[in-house]
């Protein structure tokens, strides 16, 4: 049974960041998510260049996806001073630590 693109798109959007009360897409770290046939593509906007957990960000996407029988594609972008300025808002409300 396949998944409608809406749903998929919809599912990924929920996925939280694990120390942040907030899920990727809300954060603006997941933006431009689209599914072409079985392929789910998407873009990972962080606020700085060297983040250390980009991978386990990067993963906690692509892993239910691979089970799911879908090929991700992505690329990696540093946010602009707008985007970084609501993420570190974000992030002061949400943090869980």
């Amino acid at each position: 049974m396949d998944i409608s693109k809406e749903n998929l798109i919809d599912a990924i959007s929920q996925v939280t960041h694990p120390s942040i009360n907030f899920s990727l897409a809300e954060l603006g770290i997941l933006q431009d998510m689209d599914v072409v046939d079985k392929t789910v593509k998407a873009t990972f906007v962080f606020p700085f260049p060297e983040i250390p957990i980009a991978d386990a960000l990067i993963s906690s996407i692509q892993i239910p996806l691979k089970s799911m029988g879908y090929d991700f594609e992505y690329n990696t972008r540093v946010m602009t001073e707008e985007e970084k300025e609501k993420f570190l808002a974000l992030e002061a409300k949400g943090w869980k630590g």
